[in-house]
This record gives structure tokens, sequence and C-alpha cells, in this order.
């Protein structure tokens, strides 16, 4: 809001009236303006105006952008976007008069989504843009892990799927007697538990190398149980067979995951510069990180995506071998960048 200065005397000293008059009606002009709410202009050609709120072509080559629409589906698409964006123009307007904007939650939501957003902003500049790796690295790292290509292993394993809560240790053991999969299905439907079946299939691109070695060395129908939030798995192996990947198939994959390695490493040193030059005081000293915990800066894995199978459901989200081996799947398997390949 601009600011206005009265002169300390009158520039025509013949009028002072005409001159005292014109003042009061600027400053009364300007406590008007206080009193509202100022609408800065939106940057960019006005597409629309909705009941005076115009949306122009940067907030739509925003959502074009953040929809990644093709070229060749731009004209049509942009007529949609833009009707959304009306329509969210309304909603966000009658939110307004509502005061819902300013609900605790609503403002709390809005500032942690600011501060995501700048906090993205500053690593995206301070990381610049990534570096794809050269031909020698992408060889080098398909040369390292021939289990997840040359060497690649695929698993075909059927399985049945029950309710957690109904493998108790009682049918656990009777489980683990089983012969096959049949004999299971027989005590599941003596004991009335509810049940399905289904195909996976699996690769040694999608286990840590542990799992892969266990499941190599087992013969075909020997069961094992998997515990996967509120199921329980009970499969066997059916099929193993090669699955070699080559280096022309697997290179913009491996290409994509050093990328990102080497991204994640500029950032997770840029948090720890940034850690080591603050100062930062537990308030409340139980949550301060322990000797166990992990490394403050430090980005969690993703977990791995399930492996698509042949009935439409999820591959077992882990491993584990029946008669008490323990086991769990590679949880960085999505960050190597090799659990998508068939």
């Amino acid at each position: 809001m601009k600011t206005f200065h009265l002169a300390a005397k009158q520039t025509h000293p013949s009028t002072p009236k005409r001159a005292l008059c014109a003042a009061l009606v600027m400053v009364t002009a300007v406590l008007a303006g206080c009193g509202d709410k100022e609408k800065e202009a939106k940057p960019g050609q006005a597409l629309a105006s909705v009941n005076g709120e115009e949306i122009t072509v940067l907030q739509l080559n925003e959502e074009m952008q953040r929809a990644g629409v093709p070229a060749a589906q731009q004209q049509v698409a942009s007529k949609q976007l833009l009707q959304a964006l009306i329509d969210r123009q309304l909603l966000e307007s009658e939110a307004e008069k509502e005061k819902i904007d300013r609900d605790p939650k609503v403002m709390q939501a809005i500032e942690r989504a600011r501060s995501l957003i700048i906090a993205q902003a500053y690593m995206q500049k301070k990381v610049g843009e990534p570096v794809r790796p050269t031909q020698a690295e992408i060889e080098d790292y398909f040369n390292k892990n021939p289990q997840f290509f040359a060497n690649r292993k695929q698993f075909a394993m059927n399985q049945l799927v029950l309710p957690a809560a109904a493998l108790t240790p009682e049918l656990r053991s009777a489980v683990d007697n089983a012969k096959s999969l049949e004999e299971v299905a027989v005590l599941l439907d003596s004991r009335k538990v509810q049940y399905g079946r289904a195909q996976v299939t699996r690769s040694t691109a999608d286990l840590n190398q542990q799992i892969s070695s266990k499941l190599l060395s087992m013969p075909k129908g020997q069961l094992f149980v998997v515990k996967e939030g509120q199921r329980a798995l009970v499969m066997s192996i059916a099929d193993v067979r090669d699955a070699p990947v080559t280096l022309a198939v697997a290179a913009p994959q491996i290409g994509q995951y050093l990328m990102n390695r080497k991204n994640k490493e500029l950032a997770q040193a840029e948090i720890q510069r940034l850690r080591q030059t603050a100062k930062i005081d537990y308030l409340n000293k139980d949550m301060a990180p322990g000797k166990n915990d992990p490394a403050p800066g430090a980005v969690p894995a993703a977990p791995a995506a399930p492996t698509a199978v042949a009935d439409g459901s999820a591959a077992a989200g882990a491993v584990a071998p029946a008669a008490g081996e323990g086991g769990s799947t590679d949880e960085a398997a999505v960050s190597r960048g090799v659990a998508g390949l068939k």
C-alpha cells in the first residue's frame, strides 16, 4: 500500500480550502484501501474470469505440465483443464466465504505444502540439472550385478491367500508339515478357513541376494509362508527359469538409477552440511536421535513395488521360508532401477 505524505505548507496560499479538501480526499482513499483486501494481479494472459478472479495462461500451463499432457493432446486437454481450474476457483471462493481457509487444520496443511515446495525448490537449485551417467558407468554396473541382468532368474510361484489372523500357531505347525499346497488347501477346508488362490512371479532383480539364494536352493514344491499385512500367503515354487536381460534393454533403467543415486547423494550431502552449520536443540530430549536410529538427513528408501502377476494380484511383499527360516524382500529393489524388467 502506497503511503502519501501531505505537504508541510500549501503550494497555493491563495486557495487553502481547496488544498485542504484535496488532502482529505487523498487520505480518505488511502484509509479505504487499507480496509479492503488487496487483490494482486496474476501474471499471464487471462483466459477466464470467475466472479472477478482471473485464470491465466500460466496457471493452465502449470496444470498441463503437472498432468504430463502429450503435445498432440494439449488442445483438447487445455479445455478440460481450464474447466477444472474454474471448478477449483468456485470451490475456493465458497470456502473463503465460509472461512474454511482459516481453519487451523487447513492452515497447517497449507503451511506444510508451502514448506515442502520451498525446500524442494532450494534442493533443486543446489543439486542442479541431473548429470546422466556415461556408457562406461552403465556397463560397469551391469557387469558388477549379474544377478540382476545376465544371470537373472525368474521364479513362478503358486500361493494360497488367507487372513493372517487365521494362521494360528496350530495351523502354522500343520502347514509346516504339509507336503503340498493341495494338502494345505484340505487343511484350510477342514477348518473352514476362507482362502484364495493366485500365481505370482518374482525374479532375482526383485529380491536381495540372500533370499534369491534360498529360493534357488529350494526344490520345486517346497512350501514357505509369507506374512503381508493382514494377509498370510502359503507359497511354493512351481518353476525357476532363466530370464537374462541384455545391456541394451537394461541400459535406460540403469542410467536412470545411477542418476537418481547421484542426486540423492548430493541432496544428503547438502542436508548434512546444513545440519553441521545449524544449531539444533531438542526441547523434548526423548525425540533426539539415538545410537541405533537412522542417520539424520538420510532419505528413506521407497518400499519395493509388487511384481505384477497373471491374475492381476500382487506378488508377496516378503518371502519367508517355512519351518522357522526367516527372510524379507530387499526394500531398495525399486531404487536399483531394475525391478520392473521382465
